[in-house]
């Protein structure tokens, strides 16, 4: 299986069907177009920037149709994409520059002066721009390069490596994730499965094409899907659900909560939905139920890595039952294994923890779709992946029908008066208050317990709440030395590409001595 030969198929079937629109643009392109740029640049990398197999092509840029054409491009001709996450600044940019090493840099328009910068701090021969027109570098290389089969695709494929994805630096320093086309595309089959994915789907990605969810992306164009790109805005979700008949798309909790939020919300036409992806964390009931009955489809939960795509499921039925009555608990849960997954919860030995829905361990995954390793950090991929198994850093139980349920982040374990104290439990807790829209609970200094509970709240818009109240809400949920000691309120939660709320960016201020800084 050669990724980059995923638009090959539908332009050989239907070359006028539409493959990617971009909403922020307006530019659309169909598949026998988009095949026909693909080859001539995977020519132009090999046959006039002289990039071999294995070369990396790094891309600076936001959602876009160049995008994915670089993407298909490397994988095409047996070179590995590094895309670059444009949130970061100069010094983190420069340090997975170095890090990766490419032959080319690839860069929007919009990032010319960074480039500039950049250049100054990394040796590159081939800085390309696009988005400028057809004078813009890129176009002039696609002009001049022919349209034929790279002659090498049929030579790539499988274990070859075609993709570094960065990780959201949850917990510190970000690292290359390496997957190969084997891995990409057995991820691709867990969603399929998942998703129920068929050919007249429409889908909208959301989340940044730096980052796992590409692969979802990839994944309905291989179904010959058109894929709309945007840059999540609640009220153009909705607009370009209803204008492009959008049938699928992957959000998080809080994306949903601002789209239900929207003002004439029961005004857009979003009967074209028929699935709603939703990571990131479990979603409270009170959403469930709400966006099952705001949104006229079916919800479906993924939990995944960067490290491993999406490893389980909550499938759409668990939701349905729960919302009525059967099994409610579940809600809190992130599912079951996918199917081309195996997982087990373990003691730091490897030995299974019984399934009896109370006794905790760590999540560790066996699959096809998960990274080979930590590019150039045998070190740490030695941590990582030990005898086949993934190990993931995220402390769970599950019940006796395997249904996982995630309590906390190994690293985010709150330890209080010699009481372990799991952070998603508490910020579970905290939703109880209907005006809470996110949360993230994490461990500060405390003289004399060793630490204490914290707790960052966003407010739902126009609602309102006080630090007593919210304490309030959680104790009757917790445990008295669970509950937070403190609140405080934000307007918004600093988050990595995935959504995944960054805590580390919370707590660290409050460890000033370095000793709980991770």
């Amino acid at each position: 299986m050669n990724i980059g030969s995923i638009p090959a198929k539908t332009a050989r079937l239907a070359p006028e069907r539409e493959a990617i629109i971009d909403v922020h643009t307006g530019q659309r392109i169909r598949y026998g177009q988009l095949d026909d740029r693909v080859r001539r640049f995977a020519n132009a990398l090999s046959e006039q920037l002289g990039l071999k197999k294995g070369d990396r092509v790094a891309i600076l840029s936001k959602n876009c149709i160049e995008y994915m054409e670089a993407y298909y491009a490397c994988a095409r001709a047996g070179f590995i994409a590094q895309p670059l996450n444009w949130r970061l600044g100069k010094p983190e940019l420069v340090r997975i520059l170095k890090d990766g090493e490419p032959s080319v840099v690839l860069a929007h328009c919009e990032y010319s002066a960074l480039c500039d910068d950049l250049q100054e701090a990394f040796d590159c021969a081939n800085w390309l721009i696009f988005g400028a027109g057809n004078d813009s570098s890129y176009e002039q290389l696609l002009m001049t390069s022919h349209s034929s089969e790279p002659p090498q695709s049929q030579l790539v494929g499988n274990d070859d490596p075609v993709l570094i994805l960065y990780t959201g630096g949850t917990t510190g320093e970000s690292k290359g994730a390496l997957h190969t086309h084997k891995s990409l595309y057995m991820g691709m089959l867990n969603q399929t499965v998942a998703e129920r994915i068929v050919p007249s789907d429409v889908y909208m990605l959301t989340g940044q094409m730096f980052h796992i969810p590409v692969g979802l992306a990839m994944n309905y164009m291989a179904h010959g899907c058109p894929l709309v790109l945007i840059n999540f805005d609640a009220k153009l979700a909705l607009e370009t659900i209803q204008r492009e008949r959008v049938s699928a798309f992957l959000g998080i909790t809080t994306m949903l909560n601002w789209m239900m939020a929207v003002d004439g919300f029961e005004q857009y036409d979003l009967s074209s939905l028929r699935n709603i992806q939703y990571g990131g964390g479990p979603m409270p009931r009170s959403v469930v139920k709400a966006a099952l009955e705001a949104f006229p489809c079916t919800i479906i939960q993924g939990y995944g890595q960067t490290e491993g795509m999406t490893m389980s499921f909550l499938s759409q039925e668990d939701h349905q039952k729960a919302i009525n009555d059967i099994h409610p608990e579940r809600l809190a849960s992130c599912g079951r294994e996918g199917h081309v997954t195996s997982i087990k919860v373990v003691n730091p030995d490897g030995s299974e923890v019984p399934k009896d829905g109370n006794t905790p361990g760590e999540i560790v995954v066996q699959s096809d779709a998960n990274m080979v390793g930590y590019w150039r950090r045998p070190d740490l991929t030695a941590q990582t992946i030990r005898d086949g198994w993934m190990w993931t850093g995220d402390i769970a139980h599950w019940d006796e029908e395997g249904y996982l349920f995630i309590v906390d982040r190994a690293k985010d374990m709150i330890i209080s008066g010699g009481e372990n104290i799991y952070s998603t439990q508490v910020e579970a807790a905290i939703h109880q208050h209907p005006a809470v829209l996110e949360s993230a609970v994490f461990g500060i200094p405390d003289e004399e317990w060793g630490e204490s509970v914290k707790a960052v709240v966003v407010l739902k818009p126009g609602h309102e709440a006080t630090e007593a109240e919210i304490i309030a809400a959680a104790s009757a949920h917790l445990a008295s030395y669970q509950k937070p000691r403190s609140v405080d309120f934000v307007d918004s939660l600093p988050k990595a590409p995935t959504g995944k709320i960054l805590k580390r960016e919370l707590r660290d201020p409050y460890w000033t001595d370095g000793e709980k800084k991770l």
